[in-house]
């Protein structure tokens, strides 16, 4: 027989071993969070969460789940079509959705009636049907009659309610007894309905009243009738509650698990419950488990314990996969179920147990003050990490100078700040790809809505000078450039904060007419020259000048007014005055490059000049500066160009939407000046300053055409250096994968 007190102390290691696996198990549960959405899938909507099945795209939900995410009234807001959902809950399988009021009103000046009825059509192989338990179809108004068509896969039914009123002491608030509002009830399986109202009940005889009635299909408990809605008209326009009943269609529960592939109750522990409105099933967790059970390992045990409404134990609580059960405490007898737990006589605890227990406390404090330590001590490297990288980028500088100049409208975000502004980066939010970063929508805390520009590489160069750059370029104060109106220098790559430009870019608006507009010749033309005003502005009076270094028709944006504004300085560089001016690696977008550029590595203001060239002739012939002709070949629109000059048949590649007899005079000199620009030797073109006077000349033509042909010997001088720029060579500069027209298109 073993001894007593070894049989004390391996019970003792026993129970200390499981308190240690317990633990353990907790802290793993903490780690892994449980979610209700499939893995890397969006698990919420604005203020709505999206439990799987539902999910936000085809690939985070289940077929016939699909939402969209869309940003409406200063927020997001999940929407099936045009149908937002205002809550979903996959433990009731129901959803509330925002129902429109339809209306039939009075006009007494002319005695005709206007409507404005809604109805919706729930496809019959959708999930959902209207719930005839929490639903009621409702009529308001005084000498209302309005009738509900409602119908199934298999029946049409129709129904209707009237309510009627003699004066206004006869409302009540809340009642909907059929004075001023009625309310009926709708049969299950119902996926469509409409309104209508008889015409022969108007208000056209209560004119104490409000002239309209109102009908509407409403959650019955989300709807209580108040007199202001006969007396004022308060429900003309609203949208109010409805519930959807929503399952897994169209097999019961028997008919579902034959098909193991389409499934949906896929959790451990989980059960299947045939719909109560029309054909279909819900998946629920079993007893004593919860969580999503349409979820691989969605349903997780409940602790009961932790609970302790979830358990009837008065003792010693022990919780169990699915269940629990319950001892007296140490010491004690009885039944610890209903209470009766009696401390044990002349009984003491052995020595073994007492030391025991205030090892395994003394190892668990150690061990939560080894915890505490490493997270301490986490948190302490990353603050190291990023105030280095702050020193790096001149965050130091930067705030010294921010300091001094007093008014300057540049701000330091954190990366807190710009996480929480665009949800943490969520492609959700991405309003564009460069050849140098990613543009994010982004919401910051005083609700300015703004541009927000991670950067994929630094050089060591730019690192090095480029708070002093972010102090200059914040400076840049031109209506036709995009505002920096901050950075944050805590990460490896600095990202910027510009305002935000809502109307698209110069190459949707042309290549892909977005807006449905006809852009005319004067309009291209004053956008033109309000970019080369630009341009001019950071070559020549900028201190010290700028060089863009990515001048393209999707880096110049349009607000709401259709203005110009320059952006994307992901290229730019201040003009250099040494060295520095030679690049190790050339930068840009192809059909746009300077070929002196690529063969130097010399980037100057004149490189800014050939890259505008190119975005002249996108406005003359709409055309891309690299497209596909007939023989589905790329060409270059510079080179082609050039070749068409010198042919004399530049009038093939003109955009037919501004090619006009009248206009041939302007649209010529427009592409000698163009011609100017793509000169090969940067020398020979025409500074940006000379380009926006000559632009400004053009645009005035029209306005006075008596001084068309003024200062001949200014245009002259502007535009005598002819091209020698053949297609050979521009070939081969741009023989690069015909992918790069995608780059073009995708910067901001």
């Amino acid at each position: 027989m073993e001894p007593e007190g070894n049989f004390v102390t391996t019970r003792i290691v026993i129970l200390w071993r499981l308190f240690l696996i317990r633990l353990l198990t907790l802290q793993l549960t903490f780690a892994l969070a449980p979610t209700n959405a499939l893995p890397g899938c969006p698990q919420r909507c604005g203020d709505v969460e999206i439990p799987y099945p539902f999910g936000i795209g085809p690939s985070c939900s289940r077929e016939g789940f699909t939402l969209n995410c869309t940003f409406s009234d200063g927020t997001y807001k999940p929407f099936l079509n045009n149908i937002e959902f205002l809550n979903i809950s996959f433990l009731l399988g129901q959803a509330r959705i925002a129902n429109g009021v339809s209306s039939q009103c009075y006009n007494s000046k002319n005695h005709s009636l206007t409507y404005n009825n809604w109805q919706m059509n729930l496809a019959a192989s959708s999930p959902y049907r209207f719930s005839s338990t929490l639903n009621k179809f409702t009529t308001v108004g005084c000498d209302t009659l309005a009738y509900i068509a409602i119908s199934d896969t298999a029946h049409r039914y129709r129904s209707g309610c009237v309510s009627v009123c003699e004066d206004k002491e006869s409302l009540t608030n809340g009642s909907c007894s059929g004075i001023g509002c009625c309310q009926t009830a709708i049969p299950k399986g119902i996926g469509y309905y409409a309104v209508r109202f008889d015409d022969n009940f108007n208000s056209s005889d209560t004119y104490w009243f409000s002239p309209c009635g109102y009908a509407v299909l409403v959650e019955e408990g989300a709807f209580e009738f108040s007199t202001s809605y006969v007396t004022t008209g308060a429900l003309r326009g609203r949208k109010l509650p409805l519930v959807l009943d929503w399952a897994v269609r169209n097999k019961t529960c028997r008919q579902a698990r034959r098909n193991t592939t389409s499934y949906a109750c896929v959790s451990d522990n989980s059960e299947c419950v045939d719909s109560g409105n029309g054909p279909g099933y819900l998946c629920n967790c079993s007893k004593g488990y919860q969580g999503n059970p349409y979820l691989p390992h969605g349903c997780r045990d409940i602790d009961e314990c932790a609970n302790k409404n979830g358990s009837s134990c008065s003792g010693v609580c022990h919780n169990t996969q699915g269940g629990y059960w319950c001892s007296c405490p140490p010491g004690t007898h009885g039944n610890p179920y209903n209470g009766t737990c009696y401390q044990n006589q002349n009984q003491k605890l052995p020595l073994a147990v007492k030391l025991a227990t205030g090892i395994g406390i003394s190892l668990l404090l150690i061990l939560i003050i080894f915890l505490c330590i490493h997270i301490i001590c986490e948190k302490r490297k990353l603050i190291k990490v990023k105030e280095k990288n702050f020193q790096e980028h001149g965050g130091k500088l930067l705030l010294e100078e921010i300091g001094k100049q007093q008014g300057l409208g540049f701000k330091i975000f954190t990366e807190e700040e710009l996480e929480q502004a665009t949800n943490k980066f969520h492609r959700n939010n991405i309003l564009g790809h460069g050849g140098y970063g990613t543009v994010y929508k982004g919401i910051l805390k005083d609700n300015r809505v703004v541009a927000i520009k991670k950067a994929k590489i630094i050089g060591e160069r730019q690192k090095k000078e480029f708070g002093k750059e972010m102090l200059i370029l914040s400076q840049i104060n031109h209506k036709n450039i995009v505002k920096l109106l901050g950075c944050c220098l805590q990460v490896e790559v600095p990202i910027l904060v510009y305002e935000y430009v809502s109307n698209g870019t110069l190459f949707q608006l042309i290549h892909r007419n977005s807006h449905g507009i006809h852009l005319s010749l004067e309009a291209r033309l004053r956008i033109a020259l309000e970019s080369a005003e630009a341009l001019a502005y950071l070559h020549s009076l900028a201190s010290p000048p700028i060089i863009h270094g990515d001048i393209k028709s999707s880096n110049i944006l349009l607000d709401d007014h259709f203005t110009a504004k320059v952006s994307d300085f992901g290229a730019s560089m201040l003009a250099p005055r040494d060295e520095a001016q030679f690049v190790t690696l050339v930068q840009g977008t192809c059909g746009y490059l300077d070929p002196e550029y690529l063969q130097t590595y010399q980037l100057t203001t004149k490189s800014d000049v050939y890259s505008f060239g190119v975005v002249l002739l996108e406005l003359i012939t709409g055309k891309k500066a690299l497209y596909f002709e007939g023989n589905e070949e790329e060409t270059n629109l510079s080179s082609n160009f050039l070749s068409a000059m010198k042919e004399n048949r530049f009038g093939e590649l003109l955009d037919d939407r501004i090619k006009n007899d009248e206009e041939m005079e302007r649209i010529s000199e427009i592409a000698q000046l163009a011609k100017a620009c793509l000169n090969v030797k940067g020398e020979e073109r025409p500074l940006m300053k000379e380009v926006a006077e000559e632009l400004d000349r053009l645009r005035k033509m029209k306005q006075h055409p008596w001084d068309q042909h003024s200062n001949p010997t200014e245009i002259e001088s502007l535009l005598s250096n002819p091209s020698s720029y053949c297609g050979a060579e521009i070939t081969s500069h741009y023989s690069l994968e015909k992918k790069a027209v995608l780059n073009i298109e995708s910067g901001r």
